[in-house]
């Protein structure tokens, strides 16, 4: 098994935390990036060969990577290695998922695998890939793509897959007006998470004539499409995995598209409460980051509800409530946080109130500064979303990310 994960997202909803980092590289619930969620599934699901493709503002994800990834060195079949744009056929970027692996197909086939598996790197879930593919080996199937069941009237945000009632896909419509519903369950349709196992030749046969032509040169709009009406083409529903340690209250099959600065606010507010829909405290299929040399948090004083505080971090009299608080952070004595999302390195002023707010690495909020109850103040100094959620960029340091 060879996995390919696709890294390379510009992230422009998510700007400005993508101002100065792919959004790949993102923090994510304190201690996190998005990309550790899919590389910690390929890790605990028994994949250790794996190429993570970059392309755009990639060093913080280089480094992170760096840092946090290190397999060893010592067996030669476990790796976790970037792969930049080649540009073996021309000087030209990634010009799309498929192409991004094409201008890699050199790897598979040094490498030689069975199966190849193409996951995205931008998404919030837990999934064991051993069971998509003992369901792609049972099928004897050429490519099986994860699909979640999501309600009808919203499926028309995504890729929507028609399958049979074997599971075999027979149509594969991008934002459909009418969406074709499961077969028996027509409150709910298949909708794509833009992950895919192939056998490893289909795949390179696919890649290489998609190459010859013009084309977006993408697995959701031009490879599947072409390949469900004559290969053995399936769907594997993602609602069936099972995750050990998944507590009763979770929500089953979460996962989330965290590609918009409400999506990835809302996704945080997931991990609170006393009974999460996705609980980080898994210890049986634990998501994987980098060891941080820093003391635990310390609460000098103050009151904290319902939240994440991160190593090192410092609470001097100040409240915390439904918060989630990176790594590092100072917040000083009368400081109010509340169902905001703090990144590493931040210091709070006295008397400050942050409310419903992202604020990223770095960042010093004066003493007295209010942050998320004035709209029209916030609109004129930060980016201030639909519904009222404040994000502040990563402030200027000497350190890279």
């Amino acid at each position: 098994m060879l996995g390919m994960v696709l890294a390379g997202g510009r992230g422009e909803r998510l700007f400005p935390l993508t101002r100065d980092r792919s959004k790949p590289s993102v923090s994510f619930g304190g201690k996190y990036r998005i990309i550790d969620f899919v590389l910690s599934n390929f890790i605990n699901s028994g994949i250790y060969s794996i190429y993570v493709v970059v392309q755009y503002k990639s060093q913080s994800l280089i480094e992170h990577l760096r840092a946090a990834w290190r397999l060893g060195g010592r067996i030669k079949h476990q790796f976790i290695t970037i792969a930049p744009p080649q540009m073996r056929r021309g000087e030209v970027w990634y010009r799309g998922t498929a192409d991004a692996v094409y201008q890699n197909l050199h790897v598979i086939r040094n490498f030689d695998p069975e199966l190849v598996v193409v996951f995205g790197a931008d998404h919030i879930y837990r999934m064991d890939i051993a069971q998509m593919m003992d369901y792609h080996r049972e099928r004897e199937a050429d490519v099986t793509v994860a699909a979640i069941p999501v309600p009808i009237e919203s499926a028309h945000r995504f890729g929507v897959i028609k399958v049979n009632k074997e599971g075999r896909i027979i149509g594969f419509l991008e934002k459909p007006k009418a969406p074709p519903p499961m077969p028996g369950n027509p409150k709910f349709a298949y909708a794509s998470m833009g992950n895919y196992l192939f056998n490893r030749d289909i795949l390179m046969e696919a890649l290489s004539h998609d190459a010859k032509r013009h084309s977006e040169h993408d697995f959701g709009r031009t490879i599947i499409p072409e390949l469900f009406p004559e290969g053995r083409v399936f769907a594997y529903d993602f609602s069936q995995n099972e995750i050990p340690g998944l507590k009763k209250y979770e929500e089953r099959g979460y996962w989330r598209d965290v590609g918009s600065i409400q999506a990835y606010y809302d996704a945080h507010m997931d991990l609170l409460g006393e009974h999460p829909r996705f609980d980080l405290n898994n210890l049986e299929w634990p998501i994987l980051s980098d060891a941080v040399n820093a003391p635990a948090a310390r609460l000098m004083g103050g009151e904290v509800v319902d939240s994440f505080i991160g190593e090192g971090s410092i609470i001097r009299g100040a409240k915390v409530k439904r918060s989630i608080i990176g790594r590092g952070v100072v917040l000083e004595a009368g400081a109010e946080v509340e169902e905001s999302i703090l990144f590493d390195f931040c210091e709070v002023g006295s008397g400050c109130r942050i409310k419903r707010s992202i604020i990223d690495r770095f960042n010093l909020i004066k003493p007295g500064e209010e942050i998320g109850y004035d709209p029209e103040r916030d609109k004129q100094r930060f980016t201030v979303n639909n519904k009222g959620v404040v994000t502040i960029p990563r402030a200027p340091t000497r350190f890279f990310y």
